[in-house]
């Protein structure tokens, strides 16, 4: 397929910062293409399966990347239209405004950044109004100042959760109603029902949605970008590389490989990377020349380091009385956020996970040997599980990073016990609290299917940090607007951009963001 069409915009990636900056720039009127290697996601009974999904990984990408040894992982992506919010759990965070500053550590410390909350303050607004956030500011003690309440009213527990919030608060703590991006019809005096759009069943964390009740990026802003005239996609197009003029300063081509196995070069003014924090590394140090030896906008050396992607654990419960929960994923706490009365250091936060079904933890069992109790059935241990994930910040190191090999092969190196600390501290106050929340107080069992089978540096759907922004040329790859330092034309929007992580899942800032970068870039187009 050839292109000569030149294009104001071109766009690579189509998840929550590729997606949401094409929903961004569609009213500008300008030539707007976007580039999105995979293709639709197909709708089928296998987007609820627990073993098609978690058990044989039916949607991951068919490709392995390489760990610091040279040994070969399967990553957990997923390249469809959406990128991987088609499989997120929609579980939408501002980060803290202390997330913005410097953070000490157990471990070392998080960087502040460039940018401070208020300056993206308004722009988390209008994601969480875009994404149909259903929540309640102000329930979490924590967070920062808001501009506007949410759109959308919080989905309200089911029995079982709201028991669990309600000891909780009984104990001294804060939960609130988790954030979450769906669509909900709205009964008459403003509650989110059961019969909606979203049938509020479990297979929210790791499925794509087969109603489209998700607000994964495709439903919110890939589809209504496309109905403008102005706006093209093309997918199955994998960009190899990018091109740019002899004196280095402009990106002139995007050269990708198509799904008919050709190649052709597109052409545009302004050049927008959004293929995840990984791809978008390893795509810049794929673009190598004359003028950029280290790969594009890295004249700093650092594309491709301070790779992040949170330390997380899935851990599953056990109730002492029967979860007859279909939609868990309602419930957060954040109360050792920066801290505890035990522990001077951040330990992350708490939020519910997708129920747990039996043919998870069937494909879980040989692990569980001898953790889990002998006599109770596979169907009976799910009809009592309470599902936590628990969430840590991962901090910055120069060491962890993304490099290719002499065959364009991807390989990532990282310390898995990075800044782990904190979360084990975060386990064991759950653990000890679970007897005073009706649950069996010797079964918190590790839940590895969420975790890539036990594979940490495989779970990288928290991926940040390789492309990082600051004032500084030497120290960053891109400016405060997310454009390279390097070159006058090269933007980058997902979360690569990140300096450091927080401990809250990272969309609603990638969304923000691509809605911060993209007005300016539409002002630029002007």
């Amino acid at each position: 397929m050839a292109d000569d069409r030149h294009y104001d915009v071109i766009i690579i990636g189509t998840g929550a910062g590729g997606g949401t900056l094409a929903h961004r720039l569609a009213p500008t009127g300008k030539r707007i293409l976007i580039l999105e290697r995979g293709d639709h996601l197909p709708r089928e009974r296998d987007n609820w399966e627990s073993t098609a999904v978690f058990v044989k990984g039916k949607y991951r990408a068919p490709e392995f990347w390489y760990d610091k040894h040279g040994d070969p992982f399967p990553p957990e992506v997923n390249y469809y239209v959406g990128g991987n919010t088609k499989f997120y759990g929609a579980a939408l965070f501002r980060l803290r405004p202390e997330d913005f500053g410097e953070i000490r550590h157990h471990g070392g410390l998080s960087p502040a950044w460039p940018i401070r909350y208020e300056d993206l303050e308004p722009f988390y607004t209008e994601a969480e109004h875009l994404y149909l956030v259903h929540g309640h500011h102000g329930e979490d003690p924590g967070e920062g100042a808001v501009s506007a309440q949410y759109k959308y009213p919080p989905v309200q527990h089911e029995p079982r959760i709201q028991q669990l919030s309600d000891d909780l608060e009984k104990h001294g703590l804060h939960p609130f109603h988790l954030p979450i991006g769906v669509n909900l019809i709205q009964d008459a005096d403003g509650g989110a029902t059961h019969d909606s759009v979203c049938i509020r069943c479990d297979r929210v964390d790791g499925f794509p949605c087969l109603v489209r009740g998700k607000a994964d990026a495709e439903v919110i802003c890939v589809e209504p970008a496309l109905e403008h005239d102005n706006v093209s996609m093309v997918t199955g197009a994998n960009v190899r590389r990018l091109e740019t003029d002899d004196g280095g300063r402009t990106v002139t081509g995007v050269v990708a490989e198509l799904a008919d196995g050709s190649a052709t070069t597109f052409r545009g003014d302004i050049v927008v990377v959004a293929c995840g924090a990984v791809n978008s590394a390893a795509l810049l140090l794929r673009s190598a020349n004359q003028r950029h030896p280290g790969g594009l906008a890295n004249s700093s050396d650092t594309v491709g380091r301070h790779y992040m992607r949170h330390n997380n654990l899935a851990l599953m419960a056990v109730s002492k009385e029967p979860n007859d929960t279909r939609f868990q994923k309602t419930l957060a706490m954040n109360d050792w956020y920066l801290g505890a009365d035990d522990w001077e250091f951040p330990l992350g936060g708490i939020q519910m996970l997708g129920k747990s079904d039996a043919d998870q933890i069937r494909g879980e069992a040989p692990r569980w040997a001898g953790l889990a109790s002998p006599d109770m059935p596979f169907e009976v241990l799910a009809h009592h599980a309470v599902d936590f994930w628990l969430c840590g910040e991962d901090l910055p190191r120069p060491d962890n990073r993304v490099t290719l090999d002499g065959n364009g092969d991807i390989h990532l190196a990282l310390d898995e016990k990075n800044n782990i600390e904190g979360l084990n501290r975060l386990r064991h106050k759950l653990r000890g609290m679970l007897g005073r929340l009706g649950m069996h107080p010797h079964h918190l069992l590790p839940h590895s299917l969420y975790l890539h089978k036990g594979m940490p540096i495989g779970a990288t759907a928290h991926q940040a940090g390789t492309v990082r922004f600051g004032t500084d040329p030497q120290t960053s790859a891109l400016d405060v607007d997310c454009k390279a330092h390097d070159l006058d034309n090269l933007y980058v929007v997902d979360t690569s951009f990140f300096p450091s992580i927080g401990a809250v899942n990272p969309s609603l800032t990638a969304i923000a963001n691509a809605l911060r970068v993209g007005d300016r870039i539409a002002e630029r187009l002007r």
